[in-house]
């Protein structure tokens, strides 16, 4: 089995969190297929969305929002950004991030690119994260998200789906 980002993983050693490797077959990588197939909550899985504007060059920012919500994109994402914002397509994320849709994960983002957490992760006891592909997941306490590079917990990123 493919192993976990090695990015991922040294980043998260290097915050010295507890954390939970979960291996996941990748035809069950996204959050619905995932959750179902292991028994975990959508409650506690955090979904990690890049956002580009419509600029010329591009702005971007990864969104980290629970499964059960929805990124606000035209109302908070837009004036956060500034501009029309829309998400970013699995080719964008893949060469922004290095890691692919299923996988991609708040932890060793690129330099220089804004994380905002919608306020309601940090009220899980847990969440479910990408681990930088589709073989594994994270499962860790919400609060080092708030101590990543670039992170800011936002009100009302996301809204009720």
């Amino acid at each position: 089995m493919t192993d976990i980002d090695p990015r991922v993983r040294a980043a998260l050693d290097a915050l010295g969190i507890e954390y939970t490797l979960v291996p996941c077959d990748p035809e069950l990588a996204d959050t619905a297929a995932f959750c179902a197939a292991y028994g975990y909550d959508t409650g506690d899985s955090a979904n990690t969305i890049i956002v580009e504007s419509r600029d010329k060059p591009p702005r971007n920012a990864a969104c980290v929002l629970l499964a059960t919500t929805k990124l606000d994109v035209n109302g908070t994402v837009r004036r956060r950004i500034g501009r029309k914002t829309s998400f970013a397509g699995p080719e964008r994320t893949m060469e922004l991030t290095g890691m692919s849709l299923g996988g991609v994960t708040a932890v060793a983002l690129p330099p220089g690119l804004p994380l905002w957490i919608d306020a309601r992760v940090m009220e899980r006891d847990k969440v479910i994260l990408g681990a930088g592909n589709r073989h594994w997941k994270v499962i860790a306490p919400p609060g080092f998200l708030a101590t990543l590079p670039g992170a800011e917990v936002v009100e009302g990123l996301a809204r009720d789906a």
